[in-house]
């Protein structure tokens, strides 16, 4: 199995009960990708005082393709994977 490619992102946020709550649009290759639906998200970490927590978003954006989003809040940075 392929180790994933992460490439660092503008991210727009939704923020709400929580900052950067949930994405609304990403900037890729200079072009902006509006997120239509958010169709999975889950995180990792947390649990264990060692780990940061990740959390990750399957979205789908406006031109129908689907993309796997990465954000990491101990460093406040989005990535999308490849």
């Amino acid at each position: 199995m392929a180790t994933p490619n992460f490439r660092e992102i503008s991210v727009e946020c939704y923020s709400g009960f929580k900052v950067n709550e949930r994405p609304v649009a990403f900037t890729f290759e200079e072009e902006r990708r509006e997120i239509l639906e958010i169709t999975d998200r889950w995180y990792e970490g947390g649990l264990d005082s060692g780990r940061a927590v990740v959390d990750y978003f399957r979205v789908k954006t406006a031109d129908g393709k689907t993309w796997l989003l990465r954000y990491q809040a101990e460093t406040d940075s989005w990535l999308l994977c490849l």
